[in-house]
């Protein structure tokens, strides 16, 4: 009944995002020691930072399945300190003022790719380190123009941090039940999978399925259908813990993934779940075993929802 598809981690391109945003500033690294602002130009330091950021750049590109979120963390604030290396050895306050570009890169990035809160960190960790050099900096004349970039950087941050959470809101929900999709709901199983296979706590995945709702749609219409979904997903929502995790897999199937709950206790909430509504329907489940994967724990839970139906067919 269900299609298996094992969720990826939804890092897995962003090391090979900012790859690109460190050879962009290597360029621009190689064009600024080739072509001086001013006689004070910090060259040799511009082609350091060009050989670090080609450097990094390929780095990131070539182990971009490998690396993690940490990896992306690490990048960013390397970027930053960079930054504000840069703004301390600047010659003139153009040059220092000309960084507030790569400070919005640097912000809109980390919004995009990140969540919310690590954003901020990475943004106000920025912030610190590139004033912090152009405090330090011989220039001077440059305050306002360098309170309008930190403003920019900012507002163009939390802007992009705001269209981002309502783009991964969007694709990660079902718009009809309003529960987690499949892929959002694969990713969060994985964790808790991950997390239960460490420490050995139970976990149980479980796989419902409405009985005979293609009936319903035909003789009520798919208004009626959609209204049964609507209603069960928000009942079920009320009998779990925050822990829990229930997402639509597609059409008429839902799946619930359990941390910390043997097969027992799985059982004893779906009975609930069955006493919160008349709606008839089946539900297999399965319980971790060592070295499981997501994958054979569904095809577990899925034989078992077999079961279930027939058991069911034989006993009407």
């Amino acid at each position: 009944m269900l299609a298996r598809t094992n969720g990826g981690s939804m890092y897995a391109h962003r090391p090979g995002g900012i790859s690109l945003l460190y050879a962009v500033s290597a360029v621009l690294c190689v064009v600024g020691a080739l072509v001086p602002m001013s006689p004070g130009t910090p060259v040799p330091l511009l082609w350091a930072l060009a050989g670090v950021g080609a450097a990094g750049a390929a780095v990131l590109w070539l182990r971009r399945d490998r690396l993690g979120p940490p990896a992306l963390h690490v990048a960013i604030a390397l970027a930053s300190a960079a930054l504000g290396v840069l703004t301390w050895r600047s010659a003139t306050a153009v040059g220092i003022v000309g960084l507030g570009p790569a400070m919005v890169a640097v912000g809109v990035f980390s919004a995009h790719f990140l969540s919310r809160r690590a954003a901020r960190v990475h943004v106000a960790v920025l912030l610190t380190v590139t004033t912090a050099g152009a405090v330090a900096a011989a220039p001077s004349g440059f305050l306002l123009a360098w309170a309008t970039a930190v403003v920019t950087v900012v507002v163009l941050t939390e802007a992009q941090a705001r269209i981002t959470g309502e783009l991964r809101q969007a694709a990660g929900t079902d718009p009809l039940t309003g529960l987690a999709n499949r892929r959002t709901w694969e990713a969060e199983a994985n964790r808790s999978l991950a997390h239960a296979l460490r420490t050995g706590e139970p976990l149980t995945v479980a796989v419902l399925d409405l009985d005979d709702f293609k009936r319903i749609n035909d003789e009520q219409g798919h208004g009626a259908g959609d209204a049964l979904l609507r209603t069960l997903a928000g009942r079920w929502s009320t009998e779990l813990r925050l822990a829990d995790s229930l997402g639509r897999y597609g059409g008429d199937e839902f799946v619930l993934c359990l941390p910390g709950t043997d097969a027992q206790r799985a059982a004893e909430l779906l009975s609930r779940l069955r006493a919160g509504h008349p709606a008839a329907w089946s539900a297999g489940t399965a319980t971790v075993r060592p070295e499981d994967s997501l994958s054979e724990l569904l095809v577990r839970a899925d034989a078992d929802l077999y079961r279930d139906k027939r058991d069911k067919r034989r006993d009407t």
